[in-house]
């Protein structure tokens, strides 16, 4: 065994078992002591035979920042939903469509993967690229015309990195959030 390396039974993450075996109970749909066991035994030999770096994320969740995260994101969907109606379904006219670059302010991983995955939920958007090493995302917006509607697009989704920063970001992220 090299120094380096741990043995297998020391990289097992709790939080990463109990997950897969939640998940391999609503997949099954059958609450039981047998299936949760079987579940847990399964989710050991995953971790053991293919296992994943620690997952360090210390995560603050603020549930009244939360639920103005999920009342937003929900409003924009709507709102997103019913613009991308009218704009398809209404007189044909001349859409314009951009790729627009964002620079997350955050340096984190999680909020970069949340914030690009809440935007891909909304209609109208979708990440094309994500860049981790400068924090960067690139998306596909649907009917902007101009200057002023990439800004308006970008400035939609540092929006909701703050919210998210916000709802689940440490006391380090939310400190830098709030500086800036």
């Amino acid at each position: 065994m090299s120094p380096q390396r741990m043995p297998r039974h020391r990289t097992l993450q709790w939080p990463m078992l109990v997950w897969l075996t939640l998940v391999w109970l609503m997949l099954w749909r059958d609450f039981t002591l047998g299936n949760a066991v079987s579940g847990f035994l399964v989710a050991l030999g995953v971790c053991l035979f293919f296992p994943l770096p620690p997952l360090r994320m210390h995560l603050r969740v603020r549930p009244v920042a939360l639920v103005w995260l999920l009342v937003r994101f929900l409003w924009d969907v709507v709102v997103s939903s019913l613009l991308v109606a009218k704009a398809t379904l209404g007189p044909t006219k001349n859409l314009r469509n951009a790729v627009v670059e964002v620079n997350l302010k955050t340096p984190s991983d999680f909020v970069l993967t949340v914030v690009a995955e809440m935007i891909c939920l909304i209609p109208g958007s979708l990440a094309v690229e994500a860049r981790r090493s400068t924090h960067t995302v690139f998306f596909h917006a649907f009917d902007v015309r101009d200057e002023a509607g990439v800004e308006i697009f970008r400035q939609r989704v540092l929006a909701q990195e703050r919210r998210v920063v916000r709802a689940f970001g440490t006391h380090i992220a939310h400190l830098e959030e709030a500086s800036s």
